[in-house]
């Protein structure tokens, strides 16, 4: 025999109940003995709470809610039953409808709804739902028969959560169901007193229902039934790649359950426990499913936990002061005066100095337990002794749970590292001796991205997820997301990395999606989907969404975005961007970035400042990191200045080259950006500060490669004007490089503490001798490179390259973020 307990989700429509009662049919079909045991019609409790308490308050909408009632359970009726058998259940209906009504007359009257009351008034839900349920599985060809529990179910008079009587309620039990042979449609969280007085088991009592009758009747299996999967691996509402658990162990159960599991109630498995009685949770509508088992010994598994629960909302109270240490009985009177106020305590630390006990409860306790600990420990709070009650409200409670975990090392600090590193503060611990689960407790607004950063890390390490905010999708940009969508299967496949594009920005424009923007298709979504651009809002909604692995990549060259970098990374968001703003405007900006990165646990990247795609700032920190000591840094390190240095040649007039230059892109707009030597000194002055040097950007020296007026001229084509006209300052310098068998090169140079950016000649002993096209070049003088510096050389400049280095670093941040 088994056990069916469909939940109110079940029964909460015409196509559900058919659904159900396909699912008894199969078991007949079968030869199979059942019970089913139903909840009320989902929603119908609340609505219920609602009416009761609208007439105690004199509310006449409460007449409202009973026509919604009635319409609810009307329609159902009349969407189920064909219409010779539909006027006999409507009447049976309109009957408990009618008595519902009276119920609630009188409550008016008495501007009262007391508990006893109030367990008649939600008595209703069930006993609708049910009879419902059976006629239907009649006319389908069921034989089935409505049975109201309070025939058997036998409790105390503690009315809203009854306690059952053991004895009395086996025995009726055992005795009804030895007499009947069709399918019992049982009433599910309704009981009564011995003297016949309805009452209700408390929440989830249908699952109770469940549980006792199966244990009563040492029945093979009990089945709940509800509209998900078995037990998931955590709440699937905020961990959507939250899976179905095959099995599970009844502890297990019992603190996934304590700990917010919401498929199971916890009184439910007690019954099942003390009779080893296996329950499994399956999906109404997914009948094909397995789902979960739980039972006596289950599998370990593959998994190091088996689930990841949590409650929503909890406060935390602190006592704490030095008269508690050493003195017996403080943990006794503490506990003693919350068991007085009946008050339920969720969770408990203790320091092991025994100078501070806190505890977890809910916030409607919060303000009876401060007055009773209060009063409780008032003379050692006079004096001193103990400091005042501390609440603090807004908690969460994290739990990771398994019988994997006992005996196993390394599972606490998993846990920690993956909370730290995504910039989530732990506010208390608690983890039993039994070692079957470890419980933190967190800022409710954290508890979203720490599910999804525990589940990622116990459950789907095969892969990361790396949810990326993007502002500048221009060249770079765009040339970015489209290596990201190029590479997307490979990072996944070769990498156990996925990219996912939360969010775009440009100037005009900002989109978001929390499912991951579309790489093929973001710039049509971008225009017909994106809202105005504002880079605070861009930033508000990215703090908001608070997602696990979150990374902001700035693509602009925008000092109003930099602003902004100090907020991103306070919350724990690291950065990768090519915008060397941040790198290379105040050194009090780039120190305090870099401090507050490290503070936060999180990752500050800027490889492309320097040398686009090359590999500069990372070898520079590794040479720093194994301890070698940098004599002399010097390098090309402007792809523009290399390719109009390296073309500019006899027979050649510069001011073509550079025309040539603007033409390839490799100019900025204005060439005299790239003329006046200020961004290879800002490069240089970011490889001086990775050093360890605080320059700011004017000490470094700058020597003037244009003539005066070239710079001073109106607009582009007046400057390209002045640049013809002072050839033969150029000739001159060439002229001069020839006849020493040398090369111009305009090169950037770190020594000392001094950095330098100047027009200087080399001969073929240089590496920078060589330098073709628009390569980049950089040599490092180490106290290991000494005789032969070490050489770093390719492209140094274009989207490729430099989309690949931000690319690069986004991968960098994956590994960092572990």
């Amino acid at each position: 025999m088994k056990v069916l307990k469909f939940g109110g989700t079940s029964v909460g429509s015409p196509e559900s109940i058919r659904q159900v009662v396909e699912i008894i049919g199969d078991y007949r079909r079968k030869n199979k003995k059942i019970i089913v045991v139903s909840s009320a019609v989902s929603g119908i409790t609340n609505l219920l709470i609602d009416t009761g308490l609208k007439a105690a308050a004199n509310d006449s909408t409460y007449l409202d809610n009973l026509k919604i009632i009635e319409n609810r359970h009307f329609d159902i009726v009349k969407a189920l039953m064909d219409i010779k058998k539909r006027g006999e259940v409507l009447a049976e209906v309109k009957r408990l409808l009618n008595e519902l009504e009276d119920l609630t007359h009188g409550v008016l009257l008495l501007k009262e709804l007391s508990p006893r009351t109030q367990d008649l008034l939600l008595s209703f839900g069930e006993r609708l739902s049910c009879r419902i349920i059976a006629a239907y599985a009649r006319q389908q060809g069921v034989e089935a028969t409505y049975l109201d529990a309070r025939k058997l179910i036998k409790t105390d008079n503690n009315f809203g959560k009854a306690r059952v009587l053991r004895e009395p309620t086996i025995q009726n039990i055992r005795n009804h169901f030895s007499a009947v042979s069709d399918v019992q449609i049982v009433t599910g969280f309704i009981s009564s007193t011995e003297r016949g007085g309805t009452t209700t088991l408390g929440r989830g009592g249908s699952d109770y229902t469940a549980a006792i009758i199966g244990a009563a009747l040492d029945c093979e299996e009990i089945e709940i039934w509800t509209d998900v999967d078995g037990v998931m691996t955590s709440d699937p509402r905020k961990v959507k790649k939250a899976f179905s658990l095959s099995e599970l162990s009844y502890v297990e159960a019992m603190e996934m359950s304590h700990f917010g599991a919401k498929v199971i109630y916890p009184p439910t498995i007690h019954p099942a426990l003390e009779r080893k009685i296996p329950l499994r949770i399956r999906n109404t509508f997914n009948p094909v499913f397995p789902g979960t088992l739980i039972h006596e010994v289950a599998n370990v598994g593959d998994y190091l936990i088996k689930g990841i629960s949590s409650i929503n909302n909890i406060s935390l109270i602190n006592l704490q002061g030095s008269g508690m240490v050493g003195v017996p009985g403080v943990s006794y009177r503490l506990f003693g005066a919350l068991a007085k106020n009946e008050i339920s305590v969720i969770l408990i630390t203790q320091a092991s100095s025994e100078h501070s006990i806190c505890f977890a409860i809910e916030p409607k306790d919060a303000d009876i337990a401060v007055k009773a600990i209060t009063e409780e420990f008032s003379n050692e709070i006079n004096v001193g002794k103990i400091d005042p009650v501390k609440v603090e409200q807004r908690l969460s409670i994290v739990a990771i749970i398994g019988e994997n975990m006992r005996n196993t090392p390394g599972i606490a600090g998993k846990m920690f590292d993956s909370l730290g590193k995504n910039g989530i503060n732990v506010v208390a611990i608690a983890q039993g001796s039994s070692e079957l689960n470890l419980s933190v407790v967190i800022n409710e607004y954290d508890l979203a991205k720490a599910l999804n950063t525990l589940h990622e890390g116990f459950f789907l390490s095969d892969v990361k997820t790396l949810n990326l905010f993007m502002i500048g999708v221009g060249l770079i940009g765009g040339t970015l997301l489209r290596q990201l969508n190029h590479q997307y299967q490979y990072l996944i496949e070769n990498q156990s990395l996925k990219i996912s594009v939360i969010a775009l920005g440009n100037t005009r424009k900002m989109h978001f999606d929390e499912e991951g923007i579309d790489l093929q298709s973001w710039k049509e979504d971008l225009e017909s989907d994106g809202v105005p651009s504002d880079v605070g809002m861009f930033v508000k909604k990215m703090k908001e969404l608070n997602l696990q692995n979150a990374l902001f990549v700035d693509c602009t060259s925008s000092q109003h975005v930099v602003s902004y970098y100090e907020e991103i990374l306070n919350a724990s968001i690291s950065i990768a961007t090519p915008n060397k703003l941040a790198t290379s405007g105040d050194y009090a900006l780039y120190k305090l970035l870099q401090q507050t990165a490290s503070r936060m646990g999180v990752a500050f990247r800027y490889e492309t400042n320097v040398g686009a795609g090359l590999p500069v700032i990372n070898t520079l920190n590794d040479l720093k990191i194994s301890g070698d000591k940098i004599i002399r840094i010097e390098g090309v390190l402007s792809g523009t200045l290399s390719y109009i240095f390296n073309n500019f040649k006899k027979g050649i007039k510069f001011s073509q080259v550079v025309r040539e230059a603007k033409a390839k892109g490799y100019t900025e707009p204005d060439p005299r950006d790239d003329l006046s030597g200020t961004d290879v000194a800002r490069k240089i002055l970011i490889l001086a500060r990775e050093v360890g040097y605080s320059l700011e950007v004017s000490a470094v020296e700058i020597q003037q490669l244009l003539p005066t007026a070239c710079l001073e001229a109106p607009d582009v084509e007046g400057f390209f004007k002045s640049l013809e006209k002072e050839e033969n300052y150029f000739d001159k310098l060439l002229e001069e490089a020839e006849k020493q068998a040398k090369v111009l090169r305009f090169i950037a140079r770190m020594e000392d503490g001094k950095a330098r950016v100047s027009l200087e000649l080399f001969d073929e002993s240089s590496p920078f001798y060589t330098l073709s096209g628009s390569d980049n070049m950089i040599t490092f003088v180490t106290e290991r490179y000494k005789e032969r510096p070490l050489v770093i050389k390719g492209p140094g400049a274009g989207a490729e390259v430099t989309a690949a280095g931000v690319f690069a670093d986004i991968v960098s941040i994956s590994h960092f973020l572990g």
